[in-house]
């Protein structure tokens, strides 16, 4: 079938010699044979052109419905038939109205298939994006195969400048990933074993290998290209609004257009053809084309938009929801916080605190011993005798022909203590303090603590200055809950909660309003599906980003307040395109009625549709400068 795009263009072309028609007109020249030449190329531009119109609302006919190509057959198939008995009945012809309905009528929808294409193009970029091959371990030895050929479970090697073929945890190595493809961040991230890679994101100047987690359309950029695809083709709630007014508008036209043809002919004695013309102005102008492209070409640009900034918004009415949210609750475990334990202060000298500490943890395999390791990356561990791990306590031995440890004050003992005022305050701010010590005396602590993401605090206030209450809704205990909170600045807790009652916890706080629940883990599944509009974290689990309508690609806590925002511009978008695009009805039915003809003010078919082509620009331009609206990151 031909395209939008080619059958536009022919039309165009096709329709030069009526053009040329009528600049002469005014001046009295006329092209020889001009009503034949009107003739021949208007029934090949309505064969090429508007025949497509005509089949379509022939089927809605059939099924006794009328949708919008039911304005646009009904006013080419008057204009040209009509011209058609004129011709060999010797009165004036009105192919040129034929023509120009069907020529602007391409143009609106041309520009709509292109914004489609563009669409389709940029996730076919996103897509192309994976890689061919991949180094994959064989028999003890990496060789280089298909991607198809990866399976989960494969051990995978990434060199220095390559793109990561699969999603993966890292086994050994270190290096730093350029993941801006699919979280937007410019800054490289960090990678160590037991860290996450996403395939299509190119590898720094490090060797990694890694254990393949997701192939194929399991991965991540898979996941990307397979939500914004479907988030660009559905439907919000208001669309089923603007779909129903289309059903009621359709047949209140075309009975509008019949009263102005009897008005005219029979009440004020316009011959038929004057009559038939306002008719024919009056269907042609009000084709609601701006009002079916008001609401999709909104939501198309402002997910792809949002796409760009690492948000992924999964479909019309998560979006539309977003828009109405009064309170945002947090999980708290890799979801405010970082998800493991992390060293947050050292007291006494920094260097000499952490190199014992590290030469003592180097021989642990505790969380906190990984912390302090962490910590300490770079630093070489010093030779220690007499190892002993003291259950529930900590760790000690010899360290320099030194008696030292790291662990709690049961572990400290009788040492020399001279830091009491700083313990207190870090016990205060519900961190774990270890105390370092050497020769019978603590010589500095290491406060431990599974931290707030840097971006929580950010993201907190940002969601203030929106007049959203925040909630942090977890099972851990009250006084860790309440410390992490008032560091990021959230609004209430709700402590000590069970997995299973989290979901009854955010039916409790939907009372008050629309709620939107943020989450990271399997146990916040229920949560998410409970809530008015679930988000989850791009790192949490499968099952989360299943169950959550919107999921921040890039983990960072900002994106929450970012979809709110792009939901709130695309909603207000749609609502701007709506008022226009029946403002426009309001204003150009009663023109093209000739309702003011008295004053001079009238429309002719071919001007009418200029002014319903221009509409339906005007939306589409309308919906194109969300790509540049202005969103604080």
């Amino acid at each position: 079938m031909m395209s939008t795009s080619r059958r536009f263009w022919i039309s165009l072309v096709l329709s030069v010699p009526l053009l040329i028609q009528m600049v002469l007109m005014p001046f009295h020249l006329m092209i020889p044979g001009h009503d034949w030449v009107s003739m021949a190329v208007t029934t090949l531009i309505v064969a090429i052109g508007a025949w497509p119109y005509w089949t379509s609302a022939w089927a809605a006919f059939l099924k006794h419905n009328a949708n919008m190509n039911t304005l646009v057959a009904v006013g080419t198939a008057i204009s040209y038939f009509y011209s058609l008995f004129a011709i060999f009945t010797g009165r004036a012809v009105y192919f040129e109205s034929a023509a120009f309905i069907t020529v602007f009528v391409l143009l609106g929808d041309m520009m709509e298939e292109r914004m489609h294409k563009n669409a389709n193009n940029a996730l076919k970029k996103l897509a192309d994006l994976q890689v061919k091959a991949a180094l994959v371990q064989r028999d003890g030895e990496f060789v280089e195969l298909p991607l198809d050929q990866v399976a989960v479970g494969d051990v995978v090697m990434v060199k220095p400048g390559q793109k990561i073929a699969v999603d993966g945890v890292v086994l050994s190595g270190k290096s730093r990933v350029d993941e801006s493809m699919i979280t937007g961040e410019s800054m490289p991230v960090e990678k160590a074993p037991g860290d996450r890679v996403v395939g299509a994101t190119i590898n720094g100047q490090g060797t990694l290998t890694f254990k393949a987690t997701h192939v194929g359309a399991d991965t991540m950029l898979a996941q990307i290209v397979a939500m914004v695809k479907r988030a660009q083709t559905s439907h919000a709630p208001i669309q089923k609004l603007t779909d129903r007014i289309s059903g009621i508008f359709v047949p209140v036209v075309l009975i509008i257009a019949i009263i102005t043809f009897v008005a005219w002919y029979v009440l004020a004695g316009a011959t038929v053809v004057q009559a038939l013309l306002y008719a024919v102005s009056v269907i042609v102008i009000a084709c609601p084309c701006a009002l079916g492209l008001a609401t999709p070409t909104a939501l198309m640009v402002g997910t792809g938009r949002a796409a760009k900034m690492g948000v992924l918004i999964k479909d019309g009415q998560a979006l539309e929801e977003a828009n109405a949210v009064q309170t945002v609750i947090f999980d708290k475990t890799g979801t405010i916080t970082v998800g493991k334990p992390v060293v947050t202060d050292i007291i006494g000298d920094r260097d000499t605190v952490l190199q014992l500490a590290v030469s003592l943890e180097a021989s642990s395999e505790h969380t906190l011993a990984t912390a302090i390791m962490q910590a300490g990356v770079g630093m070489t561990p010093q030779p220690v005798t007499d190892f002993t791990a003291v259950e529930g306590q900590g760790v000690r031995g010899l360290v320099g022909g030194q008696e030292s440890f790291v662990g709690n004050a049961k572990l400290a003992g009788n040492a020399t203590f001279p830091f009491s005022d700083e313990y207190e305050q870090l016990q205060s701010q519900a961190k774990t303090v270890m105390m370092v010590g050497q020769a019978g005396k603590v010589i500095g602590l290491i406060a431990i603590q599974d931290a707030p993401k840097p971006s929580s605090q950010a993201a907190i206030s940002a969601l203030h200055k929106r007049g959203i209450k925040t909630v942090m809704l977890t099972g851990d205990n009250r006084h860790v809950a309440e410390a992490i909170a008032s560091q990021v600045g959230i609004d209430q807790v709700v402590a000590e909660v069970l997995p299973n009652d989290k979901a009854d916890r955010v039916k409790e706080l939907q009372r008050d309003g629309k709620v939107a629940f943020v989450g990271d883990g399997i146990n916040d599944a229920p949560a998410l599906t409970t809530a008015d509009v679930g988000i989850a974290m791009g790192s949490g689990t499968d099952i989360a980003i299943d169950s959550g309508e919107i999921v921040l690609v890039s983990n960072d806590l900002r994106g929450v307040d970012w979809a709110l925002e792009m939901s709130a511009k695309t909603f207000q978008r749609i609502k701007l395109n709506l008022f226009w695009a029946l403002i426009y009805n309001v204003v150009g039915v009663p023109i093209a009625a000739g309702v003011f003809a008295g004053i001079g003010l009238t429309l002719s078919p071919e001007i009418a549709a200029l002014a319903m082509a221009f509409s339906s620009v005007s939306v589409v331009s309308s919906s194109l400068l969300l790509n540049y609206s202005k969103i604080d990151k």
